[in-house]
């Protein structure tokens, strides 16, 4: 098995996984510069965990957050600014 690191990534949790009263399950980790264009345009994003979907919901604080993004998330290095 070998490992990688992964470039350096601005990110900040986004949704997907809707439940039946519009709520999502989890939210996921996605490159900052790319939330709004989604939400405007509708494109879709790969979260860092490799999920892809147009971002429709921003995060309240205490929202659970996808296992495997927060594991990558928690593995990158801090960038310029140390975020």
């Amino acid at each position: 098995m070998s490992t990688t690191t992964l470039p350096e990534v601005e990110t900040r949790p986004e949704s997907t996984d809707s439940t039946d009263s519009d709520e999502p399950k989890v939210f996921h980790y996605v490159r900052k510069n790319k939330i709004a264009e989604s939400a405007v345009m509708g494109t879709h994003v790969v979260a860092l965990c490799g999920e892809v979907f147009p971002v429709t919901k921003s995060p309240k604080p205490g929202s659970p957050v996808c296992p495997a993004c927060k594991e990558i998330y928690e593995g990158l290095r801090p960038g310029p600014e140390g975020d």
